[in-house]
């Protein structure tokens, strides 16, 4: 077969089809034109999902006739003033978007440059250009897409529903919003809710705003801000707390130069430096901006430029995992505000609908409590032995009996303490459930949780430091395994033995432990070796297991802390509150469950119809 030269025309076409896969990716296009001319406003209209028409509209710098012509030819840009290939700095660049639009649909461009008497117009028509003509026009560029893919039917039976591809056309302005908050922009159309966000100037303050305006006003409370630098690299942004977590990835917005990505080795690093705090099923939500010298990246690996590619990938993937890192350990405590939201609205769901007060039936007589499980407590009122109170009326159930150890309440909180983050404990409900109040508010602690978490961040901190402490045992403690775990416990003893964990053969199918580490004295030694082998033959090498030697941390740490079901003293439930304000991520566990939940005394009265 001979070769031949394709006709321009459809050479178009074949670009349009890297470049311009959906409505979204015109718009997208489009706006990315706007934003490299300098332009303070946008505005962006959809019918048909983008389909029967696209709108973008902007009071950026605009084109004389000359400029206007050569925008619509293949490989024409304003964007590479020196032909550098490996310095571009802005958002375009290939030179391929507006000649792709037109050549599967009808494209329009109406535009006037600053100090021009009029402005100039242009029309493609499924590929074929027309001549620039004078037109009408302020200060700025209008484009007009119509009947997209026209010229390729085919692709019409690719889209999803005008919906759907409405949706995408929103989710792709606000990527672009969310990298540029001193611009303002506009999103309207059939099935879009209108989208309006105001130009936000600039500075961290500015990208917050925007944030709660796109990502809803639960974002703002509960972010970490993210500043740091590296030989050249900045970044800058906001990281969700670990327990104000999703069920995708969608959260996740990264830019590199204003420019919006989804790349692999940036979700890679979010995903390790989440990694201690989330559940495996569930994802951060943050918006990263990283900034870098134009050479230091390439941005010409992808089609529709939502990926690139940087000259040191290992520099910026440390970058973004310790700028994380920090920022999460900056928190402290800090669990998510919508642990509250959800128990308040849980409480609502069971509470019986307003309603006729009806007389109560005979309350049961009940004992009081022993004075051994509730020492120095009285009740208010003496339970009779009838269930009437004086005139035969209904007597109320016995409400000052308590269900659970109120111990705690039986001295007045220090103020101090009332002024403490976590407050002073005043009781512990079901055994494991710590009570406790604030100026404001009462907290809600899951005692084994927390204390899980504390015995977890002590482990990392002995290692980190000069080995974790351990513990000999007076009696070595002889676990029978299967004969493969415990080939594979003593395989591995030596990094056991830097974790505190020191075991040795002791016959076919059985170890014996010498030594723990000192914080997991007088644990569950058993369960705690049975969980490591486990780790140990998921993993299989011991490479796998030195990169994931905070999980087996955390597996120790299961089973060193407090358990549910152990009753405390004041004191004690105290004890773990201070100690809880000062460590690291104590606002969730291991697992990623949130430690505590905190409930703001207006919240509360407002539940019972006081406000």
């Amino acid at each position: 077969m001979a070769v031949r030269r394709l006709d321009p025309v459809l050479v178009d076409r074949i670009a349009a089809g890297e470049v311009v896969e959906r409505p979204a990716a015109a718009v997208k296009e489009l706006v990315e034109n706007a934003l490299d001319a300098g332009a303070g406003s946008i505005e962006v209209v959809v019918e048909a999902g983008g389909r029967r028409l696209i709108r973008v509209t902007d009071d950026g710098a605009g084109m004389g006739a000359e400029d206007l012509a050569l925008a619509v030819e293949r490989h024409a840009t304003s964007k590479l003033p020196t032909g550098d290939l490996f310095a571009i700095d802005t958002l375009g660049f290939r030179g391929e978007a507006l000649p792709s639009i037109g050549s599967v649909g009808r494209l329009s461009i109406v535009t006037r440059a600053e100090g021009e008497p009029n402005g100039w117009e242009i029309v493609v028509d499924g590929g074929l250009k027309g001549p620039v003509r004078p037109a009408a026009a302020r200060r700025g560029t209008r484009v007009e897409v119509r009947d997209l893919f026209l010229t390729t039917p085919a692709r019409l039976k690719f889209l999803k529903t005008d919906r759907a591809e409405a949706q995408a056309v929103a989710e792709a302005v606000k990527r672009l919003a969310m990298a540029h908050p001193a611009v303002r922009f506009t999103v309207a159309g059939e099935h879009l809710t209108p989208i309006d966000l105001p130009a936000e100037g600039k500075g961290p303050g500015a990208l917050l705003r925007r944030l709660g305006r796109l990502l809803g006003p639960d974002f703002a409370p509960n972010a970490c801000p993210i500043e740091a630098t590296r030989e050249g690299i900045t970044l800058q942004g906001f990281a969700g707390l670990p327990t104000y977590h999703r069920g995708t990835a969608a959260h996740i917005h990264c830019t590199v130069n204003g420019r919006p990505i989804r790349d692999k080795l940036i979700l890679g690093a979010v995903r390790a430096a989440y990694m201690d705090f989330l559940p495996s099923d569930r994802h951060p939500a943050l918006v990263i901006a990283i900034g870098c010298d134009p050479r230091a990246v390439d941005v010409n690996v992808h089609p529709a430029k939502t990926e690139v590619r940087f000259r040191d990938p290992g520099l910026v993937r440390g970058l973004v995992v310790g700028a994380l890192k920090e920022a999460l350990t900056r928190a402290g405590h800090r669990a998510a505000t919508t642990g509250g939201a959800r128990t308040l609205d849980a409480l609502r769901r069971t509470l019986p609908p307003p309603g006729p007060i009806l007389a109560a039936p005979p309350a049961p007589v009940r004992a009081p409590p022993a004075a051994s499980s509730f020492s120095g407590w009285q009740a208010p009122f003496a339970p009779a032995g009838t269930g009437l109170g004086e005139g035969g009326q209904a007597r109320l159930p016995d409400l000052a009996a308590p269900s659970a150890d109120a111990r705690a309440a039986l001295a007045e909180p220090e103020p101090e303490a009332l002024d403490q983050p976590l407050g002073a404990a005043r009781a512990q409900i079901h055994e494991n459930y710590i009570i406790a109040q604030t100026r404001d508010g009462l907290v809600i602690v899951d005692q084994h949780a927390a204390h899980e978490r504390l015995v977890y961040e002590r482990l990392k901190r002995e290692r980190a430091a000069s080995g974790i402490a351990r513990q000999l045992l007076l009696i070595p403690e002889v676990v029978d395994l299967d004969p493969a775990d415990a080939d594979q416990l003593a395989a591995h003893a030596g990094t056991l033995e830097s974790l505190g964990l020191v075991v040795e053969g002791f016959g076919p199918g059985a170890v014996a432990v010498r030594e723990v580490p000192a914080a997991l004295a007088g644990g569950d030694i058993k369960t705690l070796v049975r969980d490591v082998a486990d780790a140990l033959a998921e993993w299989g090498q011991a490479a796998a297991l030195e990169a994931r030697l905070d999980h087996v941390l955390a597996t120790m740490a299961c089973h060193g802390s407090v358990r549910s079901g152990r009753r405390l003293r004041p004191e004690e439930m105290n004890a773990l509150l201070r100690e809880m304000e000062v460590t690291p991520h104590s606002g969730q566990c291991n697992h990623g469950r949130p430690t505590y939940v905190e409930l703001k005394l207006a919240d509360i009265e407002r539940l019972f119809g006081r406000r």
